[in-house]
């Protein structure tokens, strides 16, 4: 059995703590956890730094009462704003056919590494989309078969150095006494999609609250990432900019939002006003609103895949994750309208647990369990977290 590992999560709206431990059956326990709003990031900046460090201590206060445990040890989760992929062909002569080993895996790997000497950026996760031996065969795992080569196509995937020693430096402040950083949309995509289906290519769109990631991957890594910053706050700002109307306000009006049904000009959407009255807006006019700004996500999402110079199978649907539209109903259909493409909603298959918005802090889970887990090579858990 695993021993109990704790991970933070970044989302665009609040920080998330878990501490948890591997249950029987490959299931996870949570045995804590602890969250803090803060104001998020947007562009690849902090957008209030300065409260960053109030908002990381309480969510680790608030996991550690919950827990009764005293964290130590935190893998932290590096937003995708923050991250940057680069995939490439790498190939080893082994001289002589005969058996790979661990240790030639991670000379290929550390081959295709040729960033070490960029200051601004830092290597946290190496997996592989393939690997190849003699025969051409594309193998997720070669250790153990006779070959005079080994090749691989390998997902980089790095941090911005500035963001490792922003949350280095926090950490120290909050009494942290080692921590270490995960790509949060790798662990998000290797924890919702099985083998199978990753290697028929997913398409993950994690919309948040102030950004959107897309990702494109197959086999054990991620072949294209991109972020940009819109997600479903900004629609909130929309009807309260369209409307006149307070924040907080708009907050409550947009989850009254039924997209799915075609509203007439009588239909109204009721909400409660600071002062204990119900206020009654045009539910035309509002879902109108909503579906112009999911329009300009989908169009973003669009641009971001047109850039993807990999070509994944046309069929293969487009998977929604993340709390900025995922609990909107109809905003998946609208978004699949947009986007052309089937689209579904996908969320952790855990108990109390199965919502979007906690995709990315229980795929950090998942992902430092498994590498936690005694069956597992040393080598590989140093390749997946770029040791």
């Amino acid at each position: 059995m695993a021993k109990d590992v704790a991970v933070l999560d970044f989302g665009s709206s609040k920080i998330t703590v878990f501490i948890g431990e591997r249950g029987v059956n490959n299931t996870i326990n949570i045995i804590g956890m602890g969250e803090c709003n803060y104001a998020g990031f947007s562009e690849g900046e902090w957008l209030e730094p300065e409260q960053l460090s109030m908002a990381v201590g309480m969510a680790i206060s608030n996991a550690e009462t919950n827990s009764r445990t005293k964290i130590r040890h935190l893998y932290i989760g590096v937003p995708g704003e923050f991250c940057r992929c680069v995939c490439r062909n790498v190939n080893l002569s082994l001289n002589k056919k005969r058996k790979i080993t661990d240790a030639d895996v991670d000379a290929l790997h550390e081959q295709g590494d040729t960033f070490k000497l960029r200051s601004d950026l830092t290597l946290i996760n190496s997996q592989p989309i393939y690997y190849t031996i003699d025969d051409e065969r594309r193998l997720i795992q070669p250790v153990g078969l006779s070959s005079s080569k080994l090749g691989g196509f390998i997902s980089y995937i790095f941090a911005e150095t500035d963001f490792i020693e922003f949350v280095d430096k926090i950490m120290e402040d909050v009494g942290i006494e080692s921590s270490e950083y995960v790509c949060s949309m790798l662990a998000e995509t290797m924890f919702l999609f099985d083998c199978v289906e990753r290697d028929r290519w997913v398409v993950l769109i994690d919309v948040g609250y102030i950004t959107t990631n897309v990702v494109v991957a197959r086999g054990d890594g991620i072949v294209s990432m991109y972020n940009f910053s819109l997600g479903g706050g900004y629609i909130t700002g929309d009807l309260a900019t369209a409307l006149d109307i307070p924040f907080a306000q708009a907050e409550s009006l947009k989850q009254k939002i039924v997209l799915s049904l075609n509203m007439s000009d009588e239909d109204v959407y009721s909400v409660n006003t600071s002062r204990d009255a119900v206020e009654n807006f045009p539910a035309k006019t509002v879902n109108e609103i909503a579906t112009a700004r999911i329009k300009v996500i989908a169009q973003t999402i669009e641009k971001c895949l047109s850039e993807c110079q990999y070509d994944f199978p046309e069929y293969i649907p487009y998977y929604l994750t993340g709390g900025g539209l995922s609990y909107m109903k109809g905003a998946r259909d609208a978004l699949s309208k947009f986007l052309s493409k089937p689209v579904q909603t996908v969320a952790p298959s855990l108990p109390q647990f199965n919502r979007p918005h906690m995709s990315s802090s229980l795929g950090l889970l998942d992902m430092v369990l498994n590498q936690q887990a005694p069956i597992k090579k040393q080598s590989l858990f140093k390749r997946l977290f770029g040791k």
